[in-house]
């Protein structure tokens, strides 16, 4: 199975891009509900979507990037099966730390005699599961009454955006429902120096967004009989494969045709504010002088001034100060490295910038770079879409070798960059432009989660003992990550969840050691109890054991028959299981399963037990060494995977002693 390690070009959704201008208190009226229709009422199915358990029957979204930016939605919904019900229930989503809110949510459903029930209830709050490492995604969630099949339901809401921002917007075109008919529109921000520009795909035939008259006049685009959009376990950024219209200001835009000009003027635009920003060389040498010793070797040398730089307090990992927290605190803008080292404290990205600025200072020779986060999109340097290299990282040439650094995302490793800043394209940053370059994809290898186990197995089928699970690189990174702004208590309630959702049946465990959650280079090890009741089942006078312990999260997975789109792994990873298990006096090992080894180069797994006297050692190993598969592989992966699974579930046969054998 020939599978590529590397990361195709994809398009996804525009970044959040803030620019700072005046500040408004906001007042919005919302779009308001549809007149009910008779017609819709009658609707038991739609022939475009046949067997869909409810559909959208109009959908608007209207958006104001004006002094007050705001986004106001609208949906209504027919229910057509009694699955449909389930959209009574509604979840929506936003980013806290971008300082985005929900208001104005309103709500009702249309009963199938045409009358009206409208939503009293109460507005929750809670959180989603997210990608790791993400901003916490939250959501408003409520319930519409009496919601069965035949009615429809209807919702609006608003999305509040921070008064004296410029944000870059998207619209999301299809949804995981059908949609039958839906609005959209968008009324630009008009001062002097922005430009608007759009791009889209995976619009219908003829579709296109419209702009009336002339620059920043509103954009305004209809649709109609939208598919629904399928989603799938471990595919790439949704946002990137759906239909949509992407929307992004820029001052003093390089306007090009000809990609290679346009990356060449964005490359020297960049280049001269990065210089600009770091160019304090006698700071930096003397600086660097209280970082590192002359005769260190330069590998020596970019190690400490590495941790040097993590030790700074990082703004971008603090929550978010609110607007007149900010106005009181009356400080100035960063516009140097000098400035921050002064401070003691800057965002991450000024972070990074202040490692390179150290990095020359000790005589190394290093680069600044843009590159393209991948958590949203993937970039495709012919749409020259300049603001979707918004990740920036230092590339050091050592020995050859190509080396890259970003300090400024707190908990990142000496010498790893975040999952989504690996394997992906970007600009190395010169005076003449820049080139391209590709960052590193990691080994599986750096990235390892190992769980070891010293269990023994009671008279009555219960295992106890004591677990001990080690993350190392990105696995370590993005626990910590997740786990930044919580207490103890519910770091460990976290890491004892994880090891429940990995044992296949009911287990109590119980974190017993305080595991280090604030370095970015020790291995997070925690330390468990275990006790799973009834591990051993009873087969006549026989008992059975399963052959692995931790193997659920890899049951269930890649199990459909027809694949859309490619298979995506954030990043490459390891998993490795090393179980100690002593049995009762008296019993014995009548068998055990044939070692296992499946090999297909970017995936492998492995298994084995062995029988010592009165122990049991049984040795695991999973190893995905890919981030991207094409869907042409699926039928392979799908194999191995089952492979997997049938290995997972072999059993070791006991023999127990004669006293239990008989009761």
């Amino acid at each position: 199975m020939s599978m590529s390690r590397s990361l195709a070009a994809c398009t996804l959704p525009s970044a959040l891009l803030s620019v700072l201008f005046s500040l408004t208190t906001p007042v919005f009226a919302g779009i308001g509900f549809q007149p009910v229709s008779p017609d819709e009422l009658k609707m038991t199915s739609d022939p475009a979507a046949p067997g869909a358990p409810a559909i959208i029957l109009y959908r608007e979204l209207d958006r104001y990037d004006d002094r007050v930016p705001h986004e106001d939605n609208y949906f209504r919904i027919k229910i057509l099966k009694e699955e449909g019900r389930k959209y009574g229930d509604v979840e929506i989503p936003f980013y806290r730390e971008r300082d985005e809110d929900i208001s104005g949510v309103r709500a009702r459903t249309i009963r199938p005699d045409g009358t009206i029930a409208e939503f009293h209830g109460q507005v929750f709050e809670k959180f989603l599961v997210k990608r790791r490492g993400d901003a916490r995604i939250l959501a408003k969630t409520f319930t519409l009454p009496e919601v069965e099949v035949g009615s429809i339901i209807e919702y609006e809401y608003t999305v509040d955006l921070t008064a004296g921002f410029v944000y870059s917007s998207h619209w999301l075109v299809d949804d995981p429902l059908f949609t039958k008919r839906a609005h959209f529109y968008l009324k630009p921000h008009d001062e002097h120096g922005f430009t608007l520009r759009w791009s889209w795909q995976g619009l219908p035939a003829g579709v296109v967004p419209k702009q009336e008259n002339e620059v920043n006049h509103p954009v305004k685009m209809e649709v109609s009989n939208i598919p629904a959009f399928q989603t799938e376990d471990f595919m790439p950024p949704e946002d990137g494969l759906r239909a949509q219209v992407e929307f992004f200001y820029s001052h003093d835009e390089v306007v090009e045709r000809d990609p290679d000009r346009y990356w060449k003027a964005i490359g020297k635009q960049r280049n001269g504010r990065l210089e600009s920003f770091i160019d304090k060389r006698h700071a930096m040498e003397d600086a660097v002088a209280q970082i590192v010793s002359p005769n260190d070797a330069p590998e020596v040398k970019l190690r400490k001034i590495y941790d040097r730089v993590q030790q700074f307090r990082n703004t971008s990992f603090e929550i978010r100060k609110s607007e007149q927290e900010l106005a009181r605190a009356k400080e100035k803008p960063v516009e140097n490295v000098e400035e921050i080292w002064k401070r003691g404290y800057a965002d991450g990205q000024q972070l990074t910038w202040l490692y390179l600025g150290l990095v020359r200072a000790a005589g190394l020779e290093g680069y600044g770079c843009w590159v393209a986060n991948r958590r949203q999109y993937f970039l495709d340097p012919k749409l020259m879409q300049g603001y979707k290299l918004d990740s920036n990282v230092v590339l050091v040439k050592l020995n050859g070798k190509d080396l890259y650094f970003d300090p400024g995302d707190k908990f990142a490793p000496y010498g790893m960059l975040p999952w989504y800043e690996t394997g992906v394209p970007g600009l190395r940053l010169d005076k003449d432009g820049g080139s391209w370059i590709e960052t590193t994809l990691p080994e599986s290898s750096d990235s390892r989660v190992e769980r070891k186990a010293k269990l023994t197995l009671a008279d009555d089928g219960d295992l106890t003992g004591k677990v001990t699970i080690t993350y190392t690189g990105l696995e370590a990174m993005y626990q910590r990550l997740d786990m930044r702004y919580t207490d103890d208590v519910a770091r460990k309630k976290f890491l004892e969840d994880e090891v429940k959702e990995q044992i296949p049946v009911g287990a109590d465990v119980d974190l017993t050691n305080k595991p280090d959650w604030d370095s970015s280079e020790v291995p997070l090890v925690a330390e468990f109890g275990l006790k799973v009741q009834g591990w051993a089942a009873s087969a006549g006078k026989r008992a059975t054991i399963p052959v692995a312990v931790f193997t659920a999260r890899e049951h269930g997975i890649f199990e459909h028959a027809e694949r859309i789109y490619p298979i995506y792994f954030e990043y490459p990873y390891e998993k490795l299981d090393d179980v100690t298990i002593t049995l009762p006096a008296g019993w014995q090992v009548s068998s055990v399963p044939a070692a296992q080894t499946v090999d297909k180069k970017v995936v492998a797994y492995s298994l084995k037990a062995e029988n010592s006297s009165n122990t049991l050692h049984l040795t695991r190993k999973l190893d995905v060494d890919t981030m991207l598969i094409e869907q042409k592989y699926y039928p392979a992966l799908q194999h191995f995977f089952q492979a997997v699974r049938s290995g997972d579930d072999e059993q070791v046969v006991l023999q127990p002693g004669t006293s239990v054998a008989s009761n």
